[in-house]
């Protein structure tokens, strides 16, 4: 595929301390297989779908054992700038721009209400090989308290356009990138306990969701939320068993009509 638009999900990982368990928990569910992991980059190791790059496990940093997340990374064209424009606009800075051999430059941030994300300058890993395709990465939502701090933030650093949803019962908006909507951003209620912080919530594709619920929980999932079915498709919430918020979504089951939105 090639270079994403700024703004545009283009990579997820995620750091667990018991990699090979993770290898062992993604590949029964989503089917997906592991590259070698290269020690020269922390043993960073690749999982593919029919030959394809979709995502990547890694182990923790020292100090972080047991803090198992998926991050998602957004493409940008100057990984540097970008960084600036995230302390400029009340984010955070986690990691400086960093140079990966010549696969491309990533950092890791911090928007203002708390959800961690990178960004990545593509060198010669552009990211996905492939999205919305059984195992691989179809979509991804901001869940925070303080939607008004994410919107002005995320719409300021990244070329974005919002629409909100016209729904009484969730405050949810999306962003789009050139007519594209990319990212989804919902309020978190009080169904979520306090003591859980914003963060980004990634959905992978299944050609069942119930089938891929059923096979998670067998093996140590936690079942969060559904499945239920939506116009977007059927999908379930889940944490995995080093505790990973992720979802899954059969996007070939859907159910009611789109729902309405308005620019903003």
């Amino acid at each position: 595929m090639a270079v994403q638009p700024e703004g545009t999900p283009c990579w997820a990982d995620a750091m667990f301390s018991d990699v090979e368990g993770a290898k062992r928990f993604y590949g029964d569910v989503l089917g997906w297989t592991f590259g070698e992991s290269s020690s020269e980059y922390g043993n960073y190791t690749q999982a593919f779908v029919d030959g394809r790059a979709v995502a990547a496990v890694v182990p923790p940093m020292p100090g972080q054992e047991g803090q198992s997340q998926w991050c998602l990374y957004f493409a940008v064209p100057d990984a540097a700038a970008t960084a600036q424009k995230v302390r400029d606009n009340g984010g955070e800075v986690l990691m400086e721009p960093m140079r990966v051999g010549d696969f491309g430059t990533m950092c890791l941030a911090r928007e203002p209400s708390g959800a961690v994300f990178g960004v990545w300058q593509a060198g010669s890993h552009e990211g996905f090989e492939t999205t919305g395709t059984p195992g691989a990465y179809c979509w991804a939502e901001v869940f925070t308290r303080e939607p008004e701090k994410a919107d002005t933030f995320l719409s300021a650093v990244f070329p974005y356009r919002m629409k909100q949803m016209e729904d009484h019962a969730v405050d949810y908006r999306m962003f789009d990138v050139g007519g594209d909507p990319v990212l989804g951003r919902m309020k978190m209620t009080d169904d979520f306990p306090p003591e859980v912080p914003s963060y980004i919530n990634v959905y992978f594709t299944v050609d069942d969701c119930d089938r891929a619920v059923e096979r998670a929980v067998k093996l140590g999932a936690v079942l969060r939320f559904g499945p239920m079915s939506s116009p977007f498709g059927r999908f379930a919430a889940l944490s995995d068993p080093q505790g990973a918020n992720f979802s899954v979504i059969d996007v070939t089951t859907t159910e009611g009509q789109m729902p309405s939105v308005k620019e903003v």
